[in-house]
């Protein structure tokens, strides 16, 4: 599975420290930390950071180059906060994310192909998340048509089916795993998918069982990729596991370090 590392976000208190004060060897050691544990890129948020987002984002950007290579997955919801940061950008790049609404998918996807970055599209518009399958489907069908009309390949295109916190959406969980089973078989070749995973267990008790639990089962449904904690061993090794049970990484009795040590 293809691991958005998560932990680069102001929402956490140890990143927005390291933004705010500019004090680059919290966010490169952040960065190498979720590389070292198993991340194939790192998901790049300024948060509710104080200053002005561009700047801070130029800074993140800027600060976690010069310690890695790796894809970064920016990730804002303002599209020149976006811009700016994929001018500055001489590593791989994400964008994420874009609405399924036309005029988003309009502004983000040849902003993709312009840019040579993969695109993350959420199933939202502007009527909200979707309450079921059906929603999902009918949005995912609109990003993958918006996709082809501008020349984006499917390779390059991740749809997000939005999950939502199971304390608050009991009925989300299911609907999202239904969601990607359909989904699978609306393009040859299918697009990729995407879970902001940690959403579906906050403000829960249980959080790094709850995504344990989650992922695996998602894995099983068709999910390829995640913004999730690469920093969580658990669920590192349940992804993991799940991916070997199905026969998309090989088996050997100590599959988790060999997996690790492929990265």
């Amino acid at each position: 599975m293809f691991v958005i590392g998560e932990r680069i976000n102001g929402m956490f208190s140890e990143t927005r420290r390291g933004i705010e004060e500019r004090d680059k060897k919290i966010i490169q050691n952040l960065a190498l930390r979720q590389l070292r544990a198993g991340a194939d890129a790192l998901d790049v948020n300024v948060g509710p950071t104080k200053g002005k987002a561009i700047d801070n984002m130029r800074w993140l950007v800027e600060t976690i180059q010069e310690a890695t290579d790796a894809p970064l997955c920016i990730d804002t919801p303002k599209f020149d906060v976006m811009r700016a940061a994929l001018e500055l950008c001489d590593n791989p790049t994400i964008i994420n994310s874009t609405k399924a609404s036309q005029d988003a998918l309009d502004q983000y996807v040849p902003l993709a192909v312009k840019t040579s970055s993969s695109l993350i599209a959420l199933t939202i518009d502007e009527s909200g998340v979707p309450k079921d399958v059906d929603g999902r489907v009918a949005m995912g069908a609109t990003i993958v048509t918006k996709a082809m009309e501008h020349g984006l390949p499917m390779s390059d295109l991740y749809i997000d089916p939005v999950i939502l916190p199971v304390n608050v959406a009991p009925k989300q969980p299911a609907a999202v795993l239904g969601a990607i089973n359909q989904l699978k078989l609306i393009s040859d070749p299918p697009p990729n998918f995407v879970l902001g995973l940690s959403n579906v267990s906050q403000n829960c008790k249980e959080r790094s069982l709850l995504n344990s639990a989650y992922v695996a089962m998602a894995v099983g449904a068709g999910l390829n990729a995640a913004v999730m904690d690469a920093l969580d061993e658990q669920l590192m090794s349940v992804a993991i596991t799940a991916e070997v049970l199905l026969e998309k990484q090989l088996y050997c009795d100590d599959y988790i370090s060999a997996y690790l040590s492929n990265k």
